[in-house]
């Protein structure tokens, strides 16, 4: 006689107790205790007999996992951007993915104005001015540059951009441009990318990544930037080419560069690079932070939630709330003993 085998859930990265609690409600957890993701070999030795698996960013989800996960019926990545996830591969397999596609909108519009102002302020050199011990009072130094009076671009106006520019409004902007041929924004002024780059001081990247987005902004692009520009990056690492970026700033071709995400990190892309650009990394008109934009504790727990929320679904035989593909019998069917 056959048994109904309790379902078996892996989860790729430490996640807080009451979300954990409630998977381990549904089904047997594999959890990955530390922040660092497990090696490819050891994912996929997870994923043999996996019935639903939580993913995060530092994850690569490929049809050769897919492959190895007969049992598999979700994917539920607790992250809105899923470059590095295969959907074709899930749907040709009958696995549905799920994304959480608005609870980081918001936490990661406010870390991008954060770093603009971090970085046109000055914020870091002044921090390590008085640190260092060497403050003696007011003097006419470190001055900077304000979002007021400024003309600032969203380069992709989706959520996150949106985003932005409704967070500017309370700065005074002069204008706000915006390069994305879909949105329909009344918030920004739709303009090509190369006028946006002339025209504005502050441009804000928030495109998801693709093969249209990809190294956006390189050599050829940063040509029609001012040098007076400030470029602000949470959307993904690869939209730039961070070493052109490096050569921009070294050439004063531009006046600084923030960002919160890598190319290192776009681990779908087969030839990313392994660091952030040594050259970045060192010079002294830049202001980073390790991929912050959904790091709000309350936000997280809720992404987490929301994951957890697809996975439920999935395993009870119904279409999850966020899934991002539609599927029907899977190809594979496999009898629990």
């Amino acid at each position: 006689m056959s048994r109904i085998a309790t379902p078996k859930i892996v989860v790729t990265n430490p996640i807080h107790a009451e979300v954990l609690a409630r998977l381990n409600a549904i089904g047997n957890v594999e959890m990955n205790p530390n922040v660092e993701p497990w090696r490819e070999s050891e994912l996929a030795a997870q994923m043999g007999d996996a019935d639903a698996m939580m993913g995060f960013m530092t994850d690569c989800v490929d049809e050769k996992l897919i492959g190895a996960a007969p049992r598999l019926k979700i994917v539920a990545c607790a992250l809105k951007g899923y470059d590095n996830y295969d959907v074709d591969a899930c749907t040709r397999a009958g696995v549905w993915m799920s994304i959480v596609p608005d609870l980081l909108t918001e936490p990661t519009a406010e870390l991008a104005i954060g770093l603009a102002i971090g970085l046109a302020r000055n914020v870091l050199p002044g921090h390590a001015l008085v640190n260092g011990g060497e403050f003696g009072g007011w003097r006419s130094t470190l001055y900077g540059t304000g979002l007021a009076n400024s003309t600032v671009a969203i380069v992709g106006a989706g959520a996150v951009g949106e985003a932005i520019a409704v967070r500017l409004q309370g700065f005074g902007c002069k204008t706000i441009l915006g390069v994305d041929p879909k949105s329909q924004s009344r918030l920004m002024t739709m303009v090509s990318l190369e006028e946006a780059l002339s025209r504005s001081r502050f441009v804000f990247l928030a495109a998801p990544l693709n093969r249209t987005t990809h190294h956006m902004i390189d050599t050829t692009a940063l040509e029609h930037a001012r040098s007076d520009q400030f470029i602000i990056n949470v959307g993904r690492g690869s939209v730039v080419d961070e070493a052109a970026i490096a050569d921009a700033l070294t050439a004063n071709r531009i006046s600084g560069y923030a960002a919160d995400v890598f190319e290192m990190e776009d681990w779908g892309l087969s030839g990313r690079p392994r660091e952030v650009c040594a050259r970045l990394l060192a010079h002294p008109r830049t202001l980073f932070t390790p991929h912050l934009g959904s790091a709000v504790s309350e936000v997280r727990i809720a992404i987490e939630h929301r994951a957890v929320d697809n996975i439920e679904a999935a395993l009870s035989g119904k279409k999850p709330p966020d899934s991002i593909n539609s599927v029907g019998l899977r190809a594979r069917e496999v009898q629990a003993a």
